[in-house]
């Protein structure tokens, strides 16, 4: 029996600053995952995984990253991805200074 998809977002790192960014509905990547294109259908993610690989003058590293869906948007449901939404871990820069 075939499993079923479970949701996912599009995730990569900036190119220039190495930050954690999804893809949003747009084309564009955010640094804020709750504002990420949230992906129900398996052909739909593969196609935009492709297209966001495509893009490496702009990022690196592109992977589907599983997501759920909340009242403010997407989320992680694995502890990686969650890390990756609160920025480096090494000293307090980028989104830990707004913590």
């Amino acid at each position: 029996m075939a499993r079923s998809f479970t949701p996912k977002v599009v995730t990569a790192n900036a190119l220039l600053d190495g930050d954690a960014v999804w893809l949003a509905e747009d084309d564009t990547w955010t640094r804020d995952i709750r504002k990420a294109e949230l992906l129900t259908d398996e052909a739909h993610a593969d196609l935009r995984l492709l297209e966001a690989q495509a893009r490496r003058d702009e990022i690196a590293g592109a992977y589907l990253a599983d997501a759920k869906a909340t009242d403010d948007g997407p989320a992680p449901t694995h502890f990686r991805e969650e890390f990756r939404t609160r920025g480096p871990s090494n000293y307090a820069h980028g989104k830990q200074v707004e913590l």
